[in-house]
């Protein structure tokens, strides 16, 4: 399934890679589930990304390694893909893209395509995903004003 938001935030491009860090990793979190950020290697080609996903009665490692990055004139976009996946998952790739629009604003986006381990569970999880990426816009708008 595929999964797309565009928002546009109030910086430039520059800054707003500047601020793909540890920090805003964190604050983009949803409520539910609670997310433990085991290790946070960047958004470099061959960095990492482990949480720890608590569900109250169980928990699920995901494991993501940045597969590609780039920026340029006009762009700054990085890959994560999954490596070890929470069991609703067997498929993630997700590429994080922030094009320049104005002097000083931009749009990030997020760009999304995942896979469960049954067709109809791709269904349920969209609007869920969906919800969970939706999420971050007013963060993303607060973090990046002007």
């Amino acid at each position: 399934m595929h999964l797309k938001l565009k928002t546009k935030v109030g910086q430039d491009f520059l800054s707003v890679k500047d601020g793909f860090n540890e920090e805003l990793f964190l604050s983009l979190n949803p409520p539910f589930p609670p997310v433990k950020l085991k290790e946070f290697g960047g958004c470099n080609k061959g960095d990492k990304v482990h949480l720890e996903l608590n569900f109250i009665f169980f928990k699920q490692d995901w494991i993501s390694e940045i597969t590609f990055d780039n920026t340029s004139q006009s762009v700054f976009e990085f890959v994560d893909e999954g490596t070890k996946l929470p069991f609703f998952l067997k498929l993630w790739k997700h590429h994080h893209i922030v094009e320049k629009t104005e002097e000083n604003q931009s749009f990030i986006i997020d760009d999304i395509r995942f896979k469960s381990p049954f067709i109809l569970m791709d269904f349920l999880l969209y609007p869920v995903l969906w919800l969970q990426f939706a999420y971050r816009k007013p963060i993303y708008r607060r973090i990046f004003k002007s």
